[in-house]
Protein backbone atom coordinates (compact mmCIF):
# COMPACT_ATOMS: atom_id res chain seq x y z
CA UNK A 1 0.00 0.00 0.00
CA UNK A 2 2.77 2.28 0.80
CA UNK A 3 4.82 1.90 -2.60
CA UNK A 4 1.33 2.49 -4.32
CA UNK A 5 0.97 5.67 -2.45
CA UNK A 6 4.65 6.15 -3.10
CA UNK A 7 4.35 5.98 -6.79
CA UNK A 8 1.16 8.01 -6.86
CA UNK A 9 3.03 11.20 -5.49
CA UNK A 10 5.65 10.29 -7.86
CA UNK A 11 3.51 10.54 -11.03
CA UNK A 12 1.55 13.52 -9.52
CA UNK A 13 5.41 15.03 -8.88
CA UNK A 14 6.52 14.44 -12.67
CA UNK A 15 2.78 15.48 -13.85
CA UNK A 16 3.24 18.94 -12.52
CA UNK A 17 7.16 19.33 -13.19
CA UNK A 18 6.01 18.78 -16.43
CA UNK A 19 3.27 20.97 -16.97
CA UNK A 20 5.60 23.92 -15.08
CA UNK A 21 8.63 23.07 -18.10
CA UNK A 22 6.12 23.60 -20.75
CA UNK A 23 4.65 26.53 -19.40
CA UNK A 24 8.42 27.74 -18.92
CA UNK A 25 7.91 29.61 -22.26
CA UNK A 26 5.43 32.08 -21.21
CA UNK A 27 6.43 34.13 -18.65
CA UNK A 28 10.30 35.42 -18.46
CA UNK A 29 12.79 37.76 -19.69
CA UNK A 30 12.70 38.17 -23.63
CA UNK A 31 9.62 35.35 -23.49
CA UNK A 32 6.36 35.84 -24.62
CA UNK A 33 5.36 37.71 -21.37
CA UNK A 34 8.34 39.56 -20.20
CA UNK A 35 7.82 40.62 -16.39
CA UNK A 36 10.55 43.30 -16.40
CA UNK A 37 9.48 44.94 -19.68
CA UNK A 38 6.23 45.49 -20.68
CA UNK A 39 3.56 48.40 -21.26
CA UNK A 40 0.03 49.39 -21.03
CA UNK A 41 -2.00 49.14 -24.47
CA UNK A 42 -5.09 50.91 -24.35
CA UNK A 43 -6.72 49.66 -27.79
CA UNK A 44 -6.28 47.10 -30.97
CA UNK A 45 -8.24 45.90 -32.66
CA UNK A 46 -6.68 42.15 -33.63
CA UNK A 47 -8.83 39.56 -35.93
CA UNK A 48 -8.99 36.02 -33.74
CA UNK A 49 -9.06 36.51 -30.17
CA UNK A 50 -8.22 39.11 -27.28
CA UNK A 51 -8.37 39.86 -23.34
CA UNK A 52 -8.95 43.04 -21.84
CA UNK A 53 -7.82 43.14 -18.02
CA UNK A 54 -6.78 45.33 -15.34
CA UNK A 55 -2.93 44.57 -15.80
CA UNK A 56 -0.92 44.02 -19.27
CA UNK A 57 0.77 41.15 -17.52
CA UNK A 58 -2.70 39.19 -17.19
CA UNK A 59 -3.79 40.05 -20.50
CA UNK A 60 -0.35 38.90 -22.13
CA UNK A 61 -0.84 35.69 -20.21
CA UNK A 62 -4.42 35.39 -21.11
CA UNK A 63 -3.55 35.97 -24.63
CA UNK A 64 -0.76 33.60 -24.89
CA UNK A 65 -2.30 30.98 -23.15
CA UNK A 66 -5.35 30.91 -26.42
CA UNK A 67 -2.62 31.21 -28.77
CA UNK A 68 -1.22 27.68 -27.09
CA UNK A 69 -4.39 26.00 -27.81
CA UNK A 70 -6.24 27.55 -24.77
CA UNK A 71 -9.96 28.73 -25.17
CA UNK A 72 -11.57 31.94 -23.59
CA UNK A 73 -12.09 29.42 -20.53
CA UNK A 74 -8.49 29.08 -19.95
CA UNK A 75 -7.59 32.41 -20.69
CA UNK A 76 -10.16 33.79 -17.98
CA UNK A 77 -8.31 31.34 -15.39
CA UNK A 78 -4.70 32.43 -16.18
CA UNK A 79 -5.54 35.97 -16.59
CA UNK A 80 -7.55 35.72 -13.11
CA UNK A 81 -4.69 33.76 -11.43
CA UNK A 82 -1.93 36.58 -12.60
CA UNK A 83 -4.18 39.27 -11.29
CA UNK A 84 -3.91 37.61 -7.92
CA UNK A 85 0.18 37.95 -8.51
CA UNK A 86 0.46 41.20 -10.74
CA UNK A 87 -2.35 43.30 -9.22
CA UNK A 88 -2.46 42.84 -5.42
CA UNK A 89 -4.86 45.70 -4.83
CA UNK A 90 -8.00 43.57 -6.70
CA UNK A 91 -6.68 40.59 -8.31
CA UNK A 92 -6.85 38.41 -6.05
CA UNK A 93 -7.27 34.18 -4.10
CA UNK A 94 -9.14 35.89 -1.12
CA UNK A 95 -12.31 37.30 -2.59
CA UNK A 96 -14.63 35.94 -5.08
CA UNK A 97 -16.56 36.86 -8.23
CA UNK A 98 -19.30 36.17 -10.58
CA UNK A 99 -18.43 34.86 -14.06
CA UNK A 100 -20.96 34.79 -17.56
CA UNK A 101 -20.06 32.84 -20.46
CA UNK A 102 -21.79 32.73 -24.15
CA UNK A 103 -20.11 29.15 -25.53
CA UNK A 104 -19.98 29.27 -29.15
CA UNK A 105 -22.60 26.28 -29.60
CA UNK A 106 -24.99 28.98 -27.47
CA UNK A 107 -25.57 27.74 -24.31
CA UNK A 108 -24.83 30.48 -21.55
CA UNK A 109 -23.56 29.74 -17.87
CA UNK A 110 -23.56 32.16 -14.87
CA UNK A 111 -21.14 31.18 -11.82
CA UNK A 112 -21.71 32.75 -8.64
CA UNK A 113 -18.65 32.64 -6.44
CA UNK A 114 -19.52 35.08 -4.58
CA UNK A 115 -17.89 35.53 -0.68
CA UNK A 116 -20.71 33.69 2.10
CA UNK A 117 -21.10 35.49 5.60
CA UNK A 118 -19.06 32.58 8.30
CA UNK A 119 -21.08 30.29 10.33
CA UNK A 120 -20.19 31.99 12.98
CA UNK A 121 -21.73 35.89 11.86
CA UNK A 122 -24.72 37.27 13.05
CA UNK A 123 -27.37 39.76 11.91
CA UNK A 124 -26.06 42.42 14.56
CA UNK A 125 -22.23 41.41 14.94
CA UNK A 126 -21.26 45.24 13.48
CA UNK A 127 -23.71 46.90 15.88
CA UNK A 128 -22.44 47.58 19.65
CA UNK A 129 -24.65 47.70 22.78
CA UNK A 130 -26.40 51.06 21.80
CA UNK A 131 -27.16 49.80 18.50
CA UNK A 132 -24.73 51.68 16.86
CA UNK A 133 -23.35 50.76 13.70
CA UNK A 134 -19.93 50.45 13.67
CA UNK A 135 -18.71 50.85 10.14
CA UNK A 136 -14.83 50.19 10.32
CA UNK A 137 -15.59 46.59 12.00
CA UNK A 138 -17.21 45.37 8.74
CA UNK A 139 -14.67 47.45 6.45
CA UNK A 140 -10.96 46.36 7.64
CA UNK A 141 -9.34 43.96 9.35
CA UNK A 142 -10.12 40.32 10.00
CA UNK A 143 -13.97 40.22 11.61
CA UNK A 144 -14.50 41.94 7.58
CA UNK A 145 -14.10 39.22 5.81
CA UNK A 146 -16.28 36.61 4.01
CA UNK A 147 -14.89 32.58 2.66
CA UNK A 148 -13.34 33.78 0.10
CA UNK A 149 -14.73 31.92 -3.48
CA UNK A 150 -12.45 32.99 -6.40
CA UNK A 151 -10.54 29.41 -6.06
CA UNK A 152 -13.74 27.99 -6.52
CA UNK A 153 -14.71 29.36 -9.08
CA UNK A 154 -11.60 28.81 -11.29
CA UNK A 155 -12.15 25.16 -10.64
CA UNK A 156 -15.94 25.66 -11.34
CA UNK A 157 -14.53 26.98 -14.62
CA UNK A 158 -12.30 24.43 -15.65
CA UNK A 159 -14.55 22.19 -16.78
CA UNK A 160 -15.24 24.16 -19.97
CA UNK A 161 -11.17 24.66 -20.94
CA UNK A 162 -9.11 22.61 -22.97
CA UNK A 163 -5.93 22.64 -21.09
CA UNK A 164 -4.53 21.33 -17.79
CA UNK A 165 -5.10 23.35 -14.51
CA UNK A 166 -1.07 23.12 -14.18
CA UNK A 167 -0.60 24.36 -17.27
CA UNK A 168 -2.89 27.76 -16.76
CA UNK A 169 -2.03 28.80 -12.94
CA UNK A 170 2.23 28.09 -13.80
CA UNK A 171 2.80 32.11 -15.08
CA UNK A 172 1.19 32.90 -12.00
CA UNK A 173 3.54 31.02 -10.07
CA UNK A 174 6.39 31.63 -12.27
CA UNK A 175 5.21 35.94 -11.61
CA UNK A 176 4.88 35.44 -7.86
CA UNK A 177 8.81 33.79 -7.08
CA UNK A 178 11.00 35.24 -9.48
CA UNK A 179 8.73 38.64 -9.49
CA UNK A 180 7.90 41.16 -11.63
CA UNK A 181 8.68 45.14 -12.41
CA UNK A 182 5.70 47.39 -10.57
CA UNK A 183 3.90 50.76 -12.16
CA UNK A 184 3.78 53.98 -10.36
CA UNK A 185 0.35 53.58 -9.41
CA UNK A 186 1.08 49.81 -8.00
CA UNK A 187 4.22 51.56 -5.90
CA UNK A 188 1.52 54.13 -5.30
CA UNK A 189 -1.26 51.89 -3.65
CA UNK A 190 1.46 49.69 -1.70
CA UNK A 191 2.52 52.97 -0.05
CA UNK A 192 -0.73 54.58 0.68
CA UNK A 193 -1.69 51.20 2.56
CA UNK A 194 1.60 50.34 4.07
CA UNK A 195 0.20 51.38 7.88
CA UNK A 196 -2.61 49.27 7.01
CA UNK A 197 -1.36 46.26 6.20
CA UNK A 198 1.54 46.10 9.14
CA UNK A 199 -2.23 47.08 11.48
CA UNK A 200 -4.09 44.44 10.34
CA UNK A 201 -1.58 41.24 9.19
CA UNK A 202 -0.53 39.65 12.28
CA UNK A 203 2.94 38.51 10.30
CA UNK A 204 5.62 40.29 7.92
CA UNK A 205 4.45 39.92 4.15
CA UNK A 206 6.19 40.54 0.46
CA UNK A 207 3.79 43.82 0.20
CA UNK A 208 5.69 45.74 2.76
CA UNK A 209 9.56 46.45 2.99
CA UNK A 210 11.42 48.85 4.94
CA UNK A 211 11.87 51.62 2.25
CA UNK A 212 9.48 52.89 -0.14
CA UNK A 213 8.37 51.27 -3.28
CA UNK A 214 9.12 53.07 -6.67
CA UNK A 215 8.28 52.46 -10.26
CA UNK A 216 10.39 49.69 -11.55
CA UNK A 217 10.88 48.24 -8.52
CA UNK A 218 10.56 44.00 -8.67
CA UNK A 219 8.11 42.25 -6.21
CA UNK A 220 9.05 39.01 -5.42
CA UNK A 221 6.02 36.89 -3.06
CA UNK A 222 7.80 33.82 -2.42
CA UNK A 223 4.79 33.07 0.33
CA UNK A 224 2.25 33.30 -2.21
CA UNK A 225 3.69 31.31 -4.86
CA UNK A 226 3.92 28.65 -2.39
CA UNK A 227 0.12 28.62 -1.93
CA UNK A 228 -0.21 28.50 -5.90
CA UNK A 229 2.18 25.66 -6.39
CA UNK A 230 0.06 23.68 -3.49
CA UNK A 231 -3.36 24.57 -5.12
CA UNK A 232 -1.47 23.50 -8.47
CA UNK A 233 -0.20 19.96 -7.13
CA UNK A 234 -3.99 19.12 -4.99
CA UNK A 235 -6.78 21.21 -6.54
CA UNK A 236 -9.14 22.57 -4.83
CA UNK A 237 -8.15 21.30 -1.73
CA UNK A 238 -5.27 22.93 -1.81
CA UNK A 239 -6.60 25.92 -1.05
CA UNK A 240 -10.13 24.89 1.09
CA UNK A 241 -8.43 21.80 2.72
CA UNK A 242 -4.67 21.66 3.82
CA UNK A 243 -2.04 23.67 4.76
CA UNK A 244 -3.25 26.41 2.98
CA UNK A 245 -6.61 26.49 4.96
CA UNK A 246 -4.56 26.18 7.99
CA UNK A 247 -2.85 29.17 7.33
CA UNK A 248 -5.50 31.21 6.86
CA UNK A 249 -7.83 30.05 10.06
CA UNK A 250 -4.50 30.66 11.91
CA UNK A 251 -4.53 34.34 10.97
CA UNK A 252 -8.39 34.65 11.22
CA UNK A 253 -7.24 33.65 15.28
CA UNK A 254 -4.75 35.50 15.69
CA UNK A 255 -7.28 38.35 14.34
CA UNK A 256 -10.39 37.86 15.67
CA UNK A 257 -11.78 36.80 12.51
CA UNK A 258 -14.94 34.46 12.05
CA UNK A 259 -14.11 32.12 8.78
CA UNK A 260 -13.72 28.68 10.29
CA UNK A 261 -12.17 25.23 8.66
CA UNK A 262 -15.61 23.70 8.21
CA UNK A 263 -16.69 27.53 6.57
CA UNK A 264 -13.46 27.02 4.16
CA UNK A 265 -14.09 23.05 3.45
CA UNK A 266 -18.08 23.87 2.81
CA UNK A 267 -18.01 26.93 0.07
CA UNK A 268 -19.90 26.16 -2.83
CA UNK A 269 -19.77 27.66 -6.30
CA UNK A 270 -23.42 28.08 -7.80
CA UNK A 271 -24.99 28.07 -11.11
CA UNK A 272 -27.44 30.77 -11.62
CA UNK A 273 -29.93 31.24 -14.51
CA UNK A 274 -28.34 34.07 -16.89
CA UNK A 275 -30.69 37.31 -16.93
CA UNK A 276 -31.37 37.63 -20.57
CA UNK A 277 -33.52 40.86 -22.00
CA UNK A 278 -33.62 43.15 -25.38
CA UNK A 279 -32.66 46.36 -25.43
CA UNK A 280 -33.16 48.07 -29.23
CA UNK A 281 -32.63 44.48 -31.20
CA UNK A 282 -29.67 43.18 -29.24
CA UNK A 283 -29.95 40.39 -26.63
CA UNK A 284 -28.26 41.25 -23.07
CA UNK A 285 -27.07 38.64 -21.07
CA UNK A 286 -25.83 39.80 -17.61
CA UNK A 287 -25.92 38.49 -13.73
CA UNK A 288 -28.70 37.32 -11.44
CA UNK A 289 -28.75 38.10 -7.84
CA UNK A 290 -26.95 37.80 -5.60
CA UNK A 291 -25.54 40.44 -8.12
CA UNK A 292 -27.80 43.95 -8.49
CA UNK A 293 -25.97 44.13 -11.40
CA UNK A 294 -27.96 42.20 -14.12
CA UNK A 295 -31.34 43.50 -12.72
CA UNK A 296 -30.18 47.46 -12.33
CA UNK A 297 -29.09 47.50 -16.59
CA UNK A 298 -32.17 45.79 -17.54
CA UNK A 299 -34.32 47.91 -15.64
CA UNK A 300 -31.80 50.95 -16.85
CA UNK A 301 -32.04 50.16 -20.20
CA UNK A 302 -35.57 49.28 -20.10
CA UNK A 303 -36.53 52.41 -18.58
CA UNK A 304 -34.78 54.37 -21.12
CA UNK A 305 -35.61 52.16 -23.82
CA UNK A 306 -39.12 54.12 -25.36
CA UNK A 307 -37.02 57.54 -25.54
CA UNK A 308 -35.43 58.49 -28.86
CA UNK A 309 -31.54 58.66 -26.92
CA UNK A 310 -29.63 58.71 -30.21
CA UNK A 311 -31.52 62.16 -31.47
CA UNK A 312 -30.61 63.17 -27.62
CA UNK A 313 -26.85 63.15 -28.41
CA UNK A 314 -23.99 62.15 -26.24
CA UNK A 315 -24.16 63.47 -22.33
CA UNK A 316 -26.50 66.51 -23.70
CA UNK A 317 -28.85 67.95 -20.74
CA UNK A 318 -31.70 65.74 -21.99
CA UNK A 319 -29.65 62.02 -22.12
CA UNK A 320 -28.14 62.80 -18.70
CA UNK A 321 -31.26 63.88 -17.17
CA UNK A 322 -33.10 60.61 -18.63
CA UNK A 323 -30.34 58.25 -17.44
CA UNK A 324 -29.93 60.16 -14.39
CA UNK A 325 -33.57 59.55 -13.51
CA UNK A 326 -33.62 55.71 -14.72
CA UNK A 327 -30.46 55.35 -12.23
CA UNK A 328 -32.48 56.89 -9.35
CA UNK A 329 -35.50 54.68 -9.36
CA UNK A 330 -33.21 51.41 -10.12
CA UNK A 331 -30.90 52.16 -6.69
CA UNK A 332 -34.37 52.46 -4.79
CA UNK A 333 -35.32 49.24 -5.90
CA UNK A 334 -31.99 47.69 -4.77
CA UNK A 335 -32.46 49.05 -1.27
CA UNK A 336 -35.50 47.27 -0.70
CA UNK A 337 -35.56 44.71 -2.90
CA UNK A 338 -32.39 42.66 -3.76
CA UNK A 339 -30.28 39.94 -1.72
CA UNK A 340 -29.40 36.53 -2.34
CA UNK A 341 -31.88 34.54 -3.93
CA UNK A 342 -31.12 31.70 -1.27
CA UNK A 343 -32.26 33.80 1.27
CA UNK A 344 -34.39 36.51 0.09
CA UNK A 345 -37.12 36.10 -2.58
CA UNK A 346 -36.25 38.92 -5.38
CA UNK A 347 -39.06 39.42 -6.97
CA UNK A 348 -37.11 39.64 -10.28
CA UNK A 349 -39.55 39.31 -12.95
CA UNK A 350 -41.60 41.89 -11.84
CA UNK A 351 -38.63 44.38 -11.82
CA UNK A 352 -37.59 43.81 -15.27
CA UNK A 353 -41.10 43.90 -16.25
CA UNK A 354 -42.27 46.58 -18.83
CA UNK A 355 -45.69 47.27 -17.38
CA UNK A 356 -43.71 47.54 -13.48
CA UNK A 357 -40.91 49.73 -14.85
CA UNK A 358 -43.39 52.10 -17.02
CA UNK A 359 -45.04 52.34 -14.11
CA UNK A 360 -41.88 53.50 -12.29
CA UNK A 361 -41.09 56.55 -14.76
CA UNK A 362 -44.77 57.63 -14.76
CA UNK A 363 -44.17 60.41 -12.69
CA UNK A 364 -40.46 61.24 -14.51
CA UNK A 365 -40.44 65.16 -15.83
CA UNK A 366 -37.65 66.02 -18.24
CA UNK A 367 -37.33 69.65 -17.09
CA UNK A 368 -36.54 68.68 -13.48
CA UNK A 369 -34.84 66.49 -11.28
CA UNK A 370 -36.86 64.55 -8.82
CA UNK A 371 -36.20 63.81 -5.16
CA UNK A 372 -34.56 60.86 -3.63
CA UNK A 373 -36.57 61.54 -0.94
CA UNK A 374 -39.76 61.52 -2.63
CA UNK A 375 -39.12 58.38 -4.69
CA UNK A 376 -39.33 55.11 -2.71
CA UNK A 377 -38.88 51.48 -4.44
CA UNK A 378 -41.94 50.56 -6.42
CA UNK A 379 -44.27 48.38 -4.75
CA UNK A 380 -44.20 44.95 -5.66
CA UNK A 381 -47.12 42.90 -5.48
CA UNK A 382 -45.43 39.27 -5.21
CA UNK A 383 -44.32 37.32 -2.02
CA UNK A 384 -14.16 50.35 -5.46
CA UNK A 385 -11.86 47.46 -5.20
CA UNK A 386 -12.63 45.15 -8.01
CA UNK A 387 -11.36 43.81 -11.19
CA UNK A 388 -12.64 43.21 -14.48
CA UNK A 389 -12.06 40.81 -17.52
CA UNK A 390 -13.49 41.01 -20.77
CA UNK A 391 -12.59 37.66 -22.95
CA UNK A 392 -13.49 36.63 -26.44
CA UNK A 393 -11.62 33.37 -28.15
CA UNK A 394 -11.03 32.37 -31.96
CA UNK A 395 -14.08 30.14 -32.12
CA UNK A 396 -16.20 32.92 -30.62
CA UNK A 397 -16.56 31.78 -26.55
CA UNK A 398 -17.64 35.26 -24.73
CA UNK A 399 -16.50 35.43 -21.29
CA UNK A 400 -16.84 38.27 -18.64
CA UNK A 401 -15.44 37.42 -15.06
CA UNK A 402 -15.77 40.12 -12.34
CA UNK A 403 -14.35 39.34 -9.21
CA UNK A 404 -13.76 41.62 -5.77
CA UNK A 405 -12.08 41.99 -2.60
CA UNK A 406 -14.48 44.92 -2.05
CA UNK A 407 -12.19 47.91 -0.86
CA UNK A 408 -8.59 48.25 -2.24
CA UNK A 409 -6.75 45.79 -1.23
CA UNK A 410 -9.71 44.39 1.01
CA UNK A 411 -9.53 43.71 4.30
CA UNK A 412 -5.62 44.98 3.91
CA UNK A 413 -5.22 41.40 6.04
CA UNK A 414 -2.67 39.54 4.68
CA UNK A 415 -2.92 35.74 5.05
CA UNK A 416 0.43 35.56 7.81
CA UNK A 417 2.56 32.60 5.21
CA UNK A 418 0.18 32.27 2.41
CA UNK A 419 1.34 35.84 1.33
CA UNK A 420 -2.11 36.88 -0.31
CA UNK A 421 -4.92 39.44 0.92
CA UNK A 422 -8.41 38.70 2.01
CA UNK A 423 -11.76 40.61 1.16
CA UNK A 424 -13.56 43.38 3.65
CA UNK A 425 -17.01 41.79 1.74
CA UNK A 426 -19.08 41.71 4.80
CA UNK A 427 -19.11 45.74 4.31
CA UNK A 428 -21.95 44.73 1.37
CA UNK A 429 -24.41 43.27 3.72
CA UNK A 430 -26.80 45.83 5.33
CA UNK A 431 -25.15 45.74 8.66
CA UNK A 432 -27.97 48.13 9.81
CA UNK A 433 -31.44 48.97 7.82
CA UNK A 434 -30.77 52.29 6.48
CA UNK A 435 -26.95 52.87 7.01
CA UNK A 436 -24.89 53.14 4.37
CA UNK A 437 -22.34 51.24 3.38
CA UNK A 438 -18.82 52.50 2.64
CA UNK A 439 -19.69 53.36 -1.10
CA UNK A 440 -22.90 54.74 0.82
CA UNK A 441 -25.44 51.99 -0.77
CA UNK A 442 -28.16 51.22 1.97
CA UNK A 443 -29.84 48.40 2.47
CA UNK A 444 -32.81 46.36 4.72
CA UNK A 445 -33.99 43.31 5.14
CA UNK A 446 -33.35 41.17 2.07
CA UNK A 447 -29.86 42.34 2.22
CA UNK A 448 -29.40 41.37 6.52
CA UNK A 449 -26.29 39.70 7.72
CA UNK A 450 -27.30 35.23 7.97
CA UNK A 451 -24.20 32.76 8.38
CA UNK A 452 -23.80 31.06 4.99
CA UNK A 453 -25.63 33.82 2.93
CA UNK A 454 -23.93 35.56 -0.02
CA UNK A 455 -23.87 40.24 0.10
CA UNK A 456 -25.45 41.47 -2.40
CA UNK A 457 -23.09 42.94 -5.13
CA UNK A 458 -22.84 45.47 -7.49
CA UNK A 459 -20.74 43.34 -9.74
CA UNK A 460 -22.01 43.41 -13.53
CA UNK A 461 -20.36 41.03 -16.18
CA UNK A 462 -22.05 41.55 -18.99
CA UNK A 463 -22.49 40.21 -22.68
CA UNK A 464 -24.05 41.38 -25.80
CA UNK A 465 -25.46 39.73 -28.31
CA UNK A 466 -26.49 40.78 -31.89
CA UNK A 467 -28.55 38.37 -34.18
CA UNK A 468 -27.48 35.66 -31.96
CA UNK A 469 -24.13 36.25 -32.68
CA UNK A 470 -21.25 37.32 -30.44
CA UNK A 471 -21.23 41.78 -30.59
CA UNK A 472 -20.04 43.03 -26.51
CA UNK A 473 -18.50 41.80 -23.52
CA UNK A 474 -18.11 44.38 -20.80
CA UNK A 475 -17.16 44.79 -17.28
CA UNK A 476 -16.02 47.39 -14.58
CA UNK A 477 -15.04 47.69 -11.12
CA UNK A 478 -16.17 50.81 -9.12
CA UNK A 479 -18.42 49.22 -6.25
CA UNK A 480 -21.79 50.88 -6.43
CA UNK A 481 -20.95 52.49 -9.88
CA UNK A 482 -20.22 49.33 -11.75
CA UNK A 483 -23.99 48.94 -12.89
CA UNK A 484 -24.52 52.33 -14.26
CA UNK A 485 -20.80 52.32 -15.94
CA UNK A 486 -21.72 49.29 -17.75
CA UNK A 487 -25.36 50.90 -18.36
CA UNK A 488 -23.40 53.80 -19.94
CA UNK A 489 -21.00 51.77 -21.95
CA UNK A 490 -23.93 49.76 -23.33
CA UNK A 491 -26.10 52.66 -24.14
CA UNK A 492 -22.76 54.40 -25.92
CA UNK A 493 -22.00 51.41 -28.20
CA UNK A 494 -26.01 51.09 -28.98
CA UNK A 495 -27.66 54.78 -28.98
CA UNK A 496 -23.78 56.72 -29.81
CA UNK A 497 -22.78 54.22 -32.12
CA UNK A 498 -19.33 54.85 -30.54
CA UNK A 499 -15.90 52.07 -31.04
CA UNK A 500 -15.03 50.54 -27.67
CA UNK A 501 -12.01 52.94 -26.89
CA UNK A 502 -14.47 56.05 -26.89
CA UNK A 503 -17.65 54.13 -25.08
CA UNK A 504 -14.67 53.24 -22.24
CA UNK A 505 -12.95 56.27 -22.02
CA UNK A 506 -15.59 59.11 -22.48
CA UNK A 507 -16.79 60.66 -18.98
CA UNK A 508 -19.07 58.93 -16.92
CA UNK A 509 -21.79 59.95 -14.51
CA UNK A 510 -23.54 58.06 -11.32
CA UNK A 511 -26.37 58.60 -9.57
CA UNK A 512 -27.35 55.89 -6.89
CA UNK A 513 -30.97 57.05 -5.31
CA UNK A 514 -28.95 57.81 -2.07
CA UNK A 515 -27.22 59.81 -0.99
CA UNK A 516 -29.41 62.46 -3.36
CA UNK A 517 -26.20 63.73 -6.10
CA UNK A 518 -25.13 63.23 -9.42
CA UNK A 519 -21.25 62.35 -9.02
CA UNK A 520 -19.31 63.16 -12.24
CA UNK A 521 -15.84 63.25 -13.65
CA UNK A 522 -13.99 66.36 -13.70
CA UNK A 523 -13.58 66.16 -17.95
CA UNK A 524 -17.94 65.70 -18.04
CA UNK A 525 -19.40 68.49 -19.67
CA UNK A 526 -19.37 71.80 -18.33
CA UNK A 527 -22.47 73.23 -20.07
CA UNK A 528 -24.41 69.59 -19.23
CA UNK A 529 -23.39 70.22 -15.82
CA UNK A 530 -24.48 73.90 -15.73
CA UNK A 531 -27.92 72.65 -17.34
CA UNK A 532 -28.60 70.03 -14.69
CA UNK A 533 -27.60 72.37 -11.79
CA UNK A 534 -30.22 74.48 -13.62
CA UNK A 535 -32.78 71.61 -13.25
CA UNK A 536 -32.69 71.26 -10.09
CA UNK A 537 -29.61 68.39 -9.56
CA UNK A 538 -26.38 68.41 -7.36
CA UNK A 539 -23.27 67.59 -9.13
CA UNK A 540 -20.38 66.30 -7.17
CA UNK A 541 -16.78 65.89 -9.24
CA UNK A 542 -14.88 62.67 -8.59
CA UNK A 543 -11.81 61.27 -9.48
CA UNK A 544 -12.50 58.45 -11.86
CA UNK A 545 -15.30 56.22 -12.16
CA UNK A 546 -14.96 52.61 -13.05
CA UNK A 547 -12.10 50.90 -15.64
CA UNK A 548 -14.34 49.43 -18.23
CA UNK A 549 -12.85 46.42 -19.92
CA UNK A 550 -14.81 46.48 -23.55
CA UNK A 551 -14.83 44.28 -26.48
CA UNK A 552 -16.55 44.98 -29.46
CA UNK A 553 -16.83 42.60 -32.13
CA UNK A 554 -17.25 44.06 -35.48
CA UNK A 555 -18.98 43.48 -38.89
CA UNK A 556 -16.26 41.38 -40.34
CA UNK A 557 -15.55 39.57 -37.20
CA UNK A 558 -12.81 41.66 -35.98
CA UNK A 559 -12.16 42.06 -32.25
CA UNK A 560 -12.35 45.69 -31.26
CA UNK A 561 -10.60 45.68 -27.99
CA UNK A 562 -10.51 48.42 -25.22
CA UNK A 563 -8.92 48.66 -21.98
CA UNK A 564 -9.74 51.89 -19.71
CA UNK A 565 -7.06 54.75 -19.60
CA UNK A 566 -7.83 55.68 -15.94
CA UNK A 567 -5.49 52.63 -14.56
CA UNK A 568 -2.49 50.29 -15.89
CA UNK A 569 -5.15 48.55 -17.92
CA UNK A 570 -4.02 46.39 -21.08
CA UNK A 571 -5.20 44.35 -23.86
CA UNK A 572 -3.18 41.47 -25.45
CA UNK A 573 -4.52 39.22 -28.54
CA UNK A 574 -3.91 37.92 -31.86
Amino acid sequence: MKNKIFIAALILCIHSFSYAQKSMGIVGPKKTVDPYHYTSVKSVTFSKACVASAHPLASEVGAAIMKKGGNAFDAMIATQLTLAVVYPGAGNLGGGGFMIAHKKDGNSIALDYREMAPSKASRDMYLDKDGNAQNQLSEIGHLSSGVPGTVAGLFATAKYAKLPFAELIQPAIDLAEKGFVITAGEASGLNGNRADFIKYSTKPSALVKEQEWKAGDTLIQPELAATLKRIRDNGLKGFYEGETAKLITEEMQRGNGMVSLEDLKKYLVKERKVISFDYRGYQVLSFPPPSSGGILIAQMLKMIEKYPVASYGFQSPKSVQLMIEAERRAYADRAQHMGDPDYWKVPQQTLMSDAYLAERMKDYDPNYASKSADVKAGLVHESDQTTHISIIDAEGNMVAVTTTLNNSYGSKTVVGGAGFILNDEMDDFSIKPGVPNMYGAVGGEANAIEPGKRMLSSMTPTLVLKDSKPFMVVGTPGGTTIPTSVFQSIVNVIDFNMNAEDAVNKPKFHHQWLPDEVMIEKTFSADTKAQLEKMGYTLKDRGGIGRTELIKILSKGEREAAADKRGDDSVAGF
